[in-house]
Order: C-alpha cells, then sequence, then structure tokens
C-alpha cells in the first residue's frame, strides 16, 4: 500500500504532469479572458445598437414633424389656391361681361372700340395677358 501512496504522490510530483495542470489552468484563465473579452464586445454594440436606435427615433421624429408640417402648408395652399381660382373664374366672368357691354356700345355709337379677347386662365395661365410680377419671399418661408 504503502508503494502505491508513493507512486500517487511521485505521479503528482511528476513534472510531466504538473506542466500538464500548468498549461491547462493557463489555457483556463486565458479562455476566461477571452470570452470576458467577448462578453464586453457584446455588451459594447449592444450600447451602440441602442444608441443608434434613439438617434434614428429621434430623425424619424423629426421628419414627421416636418412631414406634418408641410402637409399642413400643402393643404392650406391647396384652400388658398381653390380661392385664388373662383376669383379668378370670377373676374373673368365680370370682364366678359363688360366686354359685352363693350360691344353693345360699339354697335350703338358706331365707333371701332378695340376689345381685347379674354383669356381662359384657368385653361392656359402661363399666357395670361399681363406683366411679369417678381415673387418676393425669403428663406423664413421655408424653414420648418
Amino acid at each position: 500500500m504503502a508503494s502505491a501512496q508513493g507512486s500517487a504522490s511521485s505521479s503528482d510530483s511528476d513534472p510531466r504532469s504538473v506542466n500538464i495542470d500548468e498549461r491547462k489552468r493557463k489555457r483556463m484563465l486565458s479562455n476566461r479572458e477571452s470570452a470576458r473579452r467577448s462578453r464586453m464586445r457584446k455588451q459594447k454594440q449592444l450600447e451602440d445598437l441602442a444608441e443608434e436606435a434613439s438617434a434614428l427615433q429621434k430623425g424619424k421624429s423629426q421628419i414627421s414633424e416636418k412631414i406634418n408640417v408641410t402637409t399642413q402648408r400643402y393643404v392650406e395652399m391647396q384652400s388658398a389656391n381653390s380661392v385664388l381660382r373662383a376669383q379668378a373664374m370670377e373676374l373673368t366672368e365680370r370682364l366678359r361681361s363688360l366686354n359685352s357691354v363693350l360691344h353693345i356700345a360699339e354697335e350703338v355709337s358706331g365707333y371701332d372700340i378695340d376689345i381685347p379677347e379674354v383669356p381662359d386662365p384657368l385653361l392656359k395661365p402661363w399666357q395670361l395677358h399681363c406683366p411679369i410680377q417678381p415673387i418676393m419671399t425669403s428663406v423664413d418661408n421655408f424653414e420648418c
């Protein structure tokens, strides 16, 4: 029995066994450190993704707000445009009426009156016979 204990203790003190145990211990420590670095990398990636998601959400909110403001402005312009079209039609009808009065006056008086033809402003608004007036605006009109 003593020889069995002696051989067990001699195997513990065997340089090969100690060397193998030391390598296992170093590998285990290295693996732990590698796993720790891996967890830290994943945590950093998660934090970066959360930060990016937050920035994207903020950008989405800003774009959504700009869309809402632009949509509101579009609706306002569309409404104003409808009013202006109605006014243009009304004024065109009044001008036609006045021209018909001028035609009657021309026939009754016998004088030759120069009566311009009334264009239809809704069919060809770019061909109206009026001077071109500059449109004045500022950058403030386009900021959101």
